[in-house]
Formats: structure tokens, C-alpha cells, sequence
């Protein structure tokens, strides 16, 4: 099997390269990624790159590779997350939605057999009421998950033989050998190992869903390979699992257990919050049996917790670091590294 994963250099990424190289030893597995966060590793003793067979450098905007001969695409290359989509929206339009879609045209052109997108649950926006399921009304907030519906919609409209899987993803956790902590649980453990304070900045009340990148990477590993007769030519799928869908507040708490001493501190008079869902996860636990999410909770906060350490993390500063994605581009952009429309520039 020849795998090509974009966007690798991720906080995904490194998960995926390590867990498909685990799970097919013999596969050919090759990396494409234009190294916006090369640099920012979180503790590991090797470059998590040792585990594909070639790494390809560029623009998701400008893939050239012959895409001739590889069995699956795993398309991770994008904009990711509100902060970054908010403020680079035209640019977020373009890699998350644009770049995917021509990505898919060049790989059904050259007859790869399974192409697979990273999508978001948080396509759902503010959704009240029971757990979403894929055939409910989407309510895409945010530039960010207006780009992923985007996408999605453009997939599905693709004329081609080319199984297609849009991986509706939880609210990403975890440790990674790239760790953002721009994320909800990540940030809470940064917090209560740096400060012992967790500062919720909603009510507490909104839902969110979860899945360790660990967990994202054996959905992956699923659907490069899933045949059209499981779930059809197209298929958009929440994955996850329905025991994750967990109130902020849960989440906070649940840290605090975990670091003693840890105080937590809600803002009961914060506006409501525009990102609150539950999720379904039924077709992904009927399609994907063998597959389904095994690190829980509590191990996610432990394997963050023996990460951080391991890195021996303090700061209390953390979300003015490379730690957060946005701070990474902008410190690119100030130094001239890249430009408006995040381009690397030849300074």
C-alpha cells in the first residue's frame, strides 16, 4: 500500500505516521507539508518523520506530486482552527476548501483508490437538543467550519470511482510529538500544571465532543482503505465516540482531579458560547468496529500530563508561544518569513 499524508508536520500528523507505520509495516508512506511548524516539536528524540519513507515539501496550494501509483491520500493540510481561520479567512478558504478539492481532482485523475478528508464536527455549530447525527442540519459558525462543509459539499459532487471519506472529527487531545495547546483539554492541563488555575472562559455549560489524536489516527487508518460497499462512494461521518461528549466544565473538573491542587474558576457571566454540540456517533461505531476510540479521558490527561512534564513545562505564559498555532504564523509574518497570504518568502 503507498500512502500520501498532506499536512503531516501537524499536531495530527506525527500520530498518523506513527500509528500507520505500526499497523503496515510494509506500506510505502510519504509526507507532503510546506513545514509551517517543523519546528516546533514537543519532547520526542527523533523526528517523527522517520516513520514515512519520503517527505515532500510544499504548498497544499501547489501540489505537484505525481500522484500516479499511490493507494490513498489523507488530506490533514489546513488552517486549523478558529483563532487562525478567523484571522486569515481568505487563506482558510483556499487550503481547507479549495486545496482539498483540487487535491482530490488530481488524485482521482491519477486512480487513487480512497481519498480522505480531516472534517469537523464543529460543522453542527450551535446545536441544542439531542446528539447530532450526519443527516442533521449543519450550522457552520465560524470561517473555519464553513470551509470544511465547503469541502465536504465539493467532494460530493466529485464525478469519479474515488471512495471518498470526510472524517467529521471530534474536538481534538492528547500528546503529540507537535502538541498544540490551542485546544480545550490541552489548554486546561497546560493551565493547571503551569498556574494550578484553570480559568474557564464560558459558563462551563457548552458541549463538546472529544477524540485523541491517537484515536484520529486509527479512524484514518479505516478509511484509506474502506470499500465503497461500507458506507457508499461518499461518506461523510462523525468520528468519534458518544461516551466523549463532555460538558467544559467536566472537562475542567476532570483535570483538577488529576493535578491536586488545581483550582477551577468559571465565568457564570460569560456570553453564551458559539460552539456547543453534541454528537452521534452511531454510523461510525456500525461502519468502523474495529476501529472505534480507546484512549479515554483520563488517559488523554495522563499521557498530557507525562508529555508536559517530560518537556519539563512551566510556563504560565504559554499562550503567547510556539505552543499556539496563531502565535507560530504571526511570529513567520513579523520576521517576514511569510507573507499576508501565507506564502513563504525568500527572506
Amino acid at each position: 500500500m503507498k500512502v500520501l499524508i498532506t499536512g503531516n508536520m501537524g499536531y495530527v500528523g506525527p500520530e498518523v505516521a506513527k500509528f500507520l507505520r505500526s499497523r503496515l509495516p510494509n506500506a510505502t508512506l510519504h509526507g507532503f507539508d510546506n513545514a509551517y511548524f517543523a519546528h516546533c516539536l514537543t519532547g520526542p528524540a527523533v523526528l517523527p518523520e522517520r516513520y514515512l519513507d519520503q517527505q515532500f515539501y510544499g504548498d497544499a496550494r501547489d501540489v505537484a506530486i505525481d500522484l500516479t501509483g499511490y493507494d490513498a491520500v489523507v488530506q490533514l493540510a489546513a488552517i486549523s482552527n478558529d483563532p487562525m481561520g478567523n484571522k486569515f479567512q481568505a487563506v482558510t478558504l483556499d487550503i481547507n476548501q479549495n486545496s482539498t478539492v483540487s487535491i482530490a481532482r488530481a488524485a482521482a485523475a491519477a486512480g487513487v483508490k480512497n481519498f480522505v478528508f480531516a472534517s469537523s464536527c464543529s460543522v453542527y455549530g450551535i446545536a441544542d437538543g439531542p446528539p447530532r447525527k450526519e443527516t442533521d442540519p449543519l450550522n457552520p459558525i465560524t470561517a473555519y467550519a464553513k470551509s470544511k462543509i465547503g469541502a465536504e459539499e465539493e467532494l460530493a459532487s466529485l464525478k469519479t470511482d474515488m471512495t471518498v471519506t470526510c472524517l467529521r472529527f471530534a474536538t481534538a487531545c492528547g500528546m503529540s510529538d507537535r502538541l498544540r495547546l490551542d485546544l480545550v483539554l490541552n489548554d486546561f492541563v497546560a493551565c493547571a500544571l503551569s498556574q494550578g488555575l484553570i480559568s474557564v472562559l464560558s459558563d462551563g455549560s457548552p458541549w463538546r465532543p472529544l477524540i485523541d489524536v491517537a484515536d484520529m489516527a486509527r479512524a484514518i487508518e479505516w478509511a484509506i482503505d474502506r470499500p465503497a460497499s461500507n458506507g457508499g462512494r461518499y461518506l461523510a461521518i462523525n468520528a468519534g465516540s458518544d461516551d466523549r461528549n463532555y460538558q467544559v466544565r467536566d472537562l475542567a473538573n476532570a483535570v483538577a482531579r488529576a493535578v491536586p491542587g488545581t483550582e477551577v474558576s468559571i465565568n457564570t457571566s460569560a456570553p453564551v458560547d458559539s460552539r456547543s454540540y453534541k454528537v452521534d456517533f452511531g454510523l461510525f461505531r456500525a461502519l468502523a468496529p474495529n476501529h472505534q476510540p480507546i484512549v479515554d479521558l483520563d488517559q488523554s490527561i495522563k499521557n498530557l500530563i507525562a508529555g508536559l512534564k517530560k518537556m519539563n513545562f512551566k510556563d504560565s505564559d504559554f499562550r503567547s508561544s510556539d505552543l499556539m498555532r496563531l502565535k507560530v504564523l504571526q511570529g513567520h509574518i513579523d520576521s517576514n518569513r511569510l507573507d499576508e497570504s501565507l506564502r513563504w518568502t525568500r527572506d
